[in-house]
């Protein structure tokens, strides 16, 4: 496998140098922050990425205050008292996007997060306590006990959040491939996934990086080389 020494100096050049480079990284993943993370606010970022998958986010970002409001800002409790009737009313509601089951998976996900708040004090807490070495048994929970929030959505959830872990962009899974990692051009399988987690596993070790980071800085070494300007206002960049 290619030193991340390697693939870091590659997105050095490519972005003008390593002052430059570290402009375009995300902050430092901060624990106690994410430990703090409101009840409310992590429901808040599951609705937000499940009403984003696969379709426009600047749509979703526009209505977003729409949202908070149909939603009931959010309160987990709040939201799991309400009847059947008040979720099917939603359905018309033209302040959000009507899709009936983006729209239920908001009541599966706020009793995942009453659940998960009753097992551990709050979700922050619990995203807290969990290891970035292993970020695909995280993702498998996500999948198994929340509502659509297998896949790429959990990735970008955990990102959203706060949580240092990586992203299987399409230029992350190349930089992984180029450096030598036998996965398929896309990284979905348990089987690739599982070879992604040990690869950036060692590289954390290699380096002292953080997940987050050393994502970013991968897919900021290969593929299309955005102009700096354009690469600085991608609030929506996944690497």
């Amino acid at each position: 496998m290619t030193s991340f020494k390697t693939i870091r100096a590659r997105a050095e050049a490519r972005k003008g140098g390593k002052d430059a480079l570290a402009r375009f990284l995300p902050p430092k993943p901060d624990p106690q922050a994410l430990a703090a993370l409101a009840d409310d606010r992590v429901l808040a970022e599951m609705t937000k990425r499940v009403f984003s998958a696969g379709f426009a986010w600047r749509v979703i970002e526009a209505k977003w205050p729409g949202f908070e409001e149909v939603f009931l800002g959010f309160a987990p409790a709040r939201l799991l008292f309400e009847p059947d009737e008040f979720w099917g009313r939603l359905t018309a509601d033209t302040r959000i996007v009507r899709n009936g089951a983006k729209i239920m998976s908001v009541r599966d996900n706020a009793r995942f997060v009453a659940d998960i708040a009753r097992e551990h004090g709050s979700f922050g807490r619990f995203l807290g306590q969990w290891s970035p070495a292993d970020e695909i048994g995280l993702l498998e929970l996500l999948a198994k006990r929340g509502g659509r929030l297998g896949g790429a959505t959990g990735q970008m959830l955990l990102r959203f959040l706060g949580w240092d872990g990586f992203v299987t962009s399409k230029d992350v899974v190349t930089c992984l491939r180029d450096a030598g990692l036998d996965i398929a051009p896309e990284a979905k399988s348990k089987r690739d996934l599982a070879k992604v987690q040990a690869q950036f596993n060692a590289w954390a070790e290699e380096t002292g990086l953080s997940y987050s980071h050393l994502s970013r800085i991968c897919a900021m070494s290969i593929g299309e080389n955005y102009e700096t300007d354009r690469l600085a206002n991608f609030a929506d960049d996944p690497a």
